[in-house]
């Protein structure tokens, strides 16, 4: 190859933004050539440097949009605290799957047995897999939407609230919302389950008692309940055994 081509393939890479792969190409070229690598070879290698870098930067970003206080991860979770519940459920979470299902999960369970730890750990694997993943609490969820309602944008509120892969509202239940607040997060509850989007929510309380979080309107939270169940997988901690539903 001449050195008019030599220079060529680096700006060529550069201008079609492969830049990793034009910061590698001289190196990778040069042991293709003391291996004898074929050209798919070649290729395929300095493709490979190119496609992680990528991947880097994809979950960087995510994770800077995730809105996460802090991370964790499945494989630091203490099952021996929680024998009741069924690790091989955890692992099927762990797959993905219920991303493109659209399947929502839900931890059940009172403070500190784990319920945060499994949604930030989802949350972690989502943006890991490239997507983009969105943590709130449920309070801080309505006092966001509440804000958007006096600053007349809450359509578009909602809408940036459906652009996640993965919404995970947690701590449903500490506080209970004000009628208004609970009818704002009804509306992104039924966005996202009409968009097939899923939802992972922790909770201290019981489904029984969901009316006393919505504001004490139990039809509200019986409608909330019927889009978040309708495919979903529901785990409690306090009776330390899982359904799925």
């Amino acid at each position: 190859m001449s050195q008019t081509y030599e220079n060529l393939a680096v700006t060529g890479l550069e201008q079609i933004g492969l830049k990793t792969a034009a910061s590698q190409l001289d190196q990778v070229s040069q042991r293709a050539a003391a291996e004898n690598w074929s050209y798919t070879h070649f290729l395929g290698y300095l493709l490979e440097g190119e496609l992680a870098e990528r991947q880097r930067k994809t979950v960087e970003i995510n994770m800077k949009f995730a809105n996460m206080p802090y991370l964790k991860r499945l494989n630091e979770f203490d099952f021996n605290a929680q024998p009741g519940l069924d690790r091989r459920l955890i692992d099927e979470l762990a797959t993905g799957r219920f991303l493109y299902e659209g399947r929502n999960i839900i931890f059940l369970g009172p403070p500190g047995v784990g319920k945060t730890h499994l949604a930030l750990s989802l949350g972690v694997m989502t943006a890991e897999m490239g997507h983009r993943i969105y943590f709130t609490t449920a309070i801080e969820l309505a006092r966001r939407l509440t804000k958007a309602v006096d600053e007349n944008r809450l359509h578009r509120q909602i809408n940036s609230l459906t652009q996640p892969k993965l919404l995970v509202i947690d701590e449903m239940g500490y506080l209970t919302l004000d009628s208004t607040q609970a009818s704002l997060l009804f509306q992104v509850i039924c966005k996202r389950y009409e968009k097939g989007q899923s939802i992972v929510l922790t909770s201290n309380k019981p489904f029984g008692e969901w009316g006393q979080i919505f504001g004490g309107d139990a039809v509200m939270a019986s409608a909330a309940l019927d889009r978040l169940l309708h495919r979903a997988t529901v785990m409690s901690f306090n009776i330390l055994s899982t359904s799925l539903y």
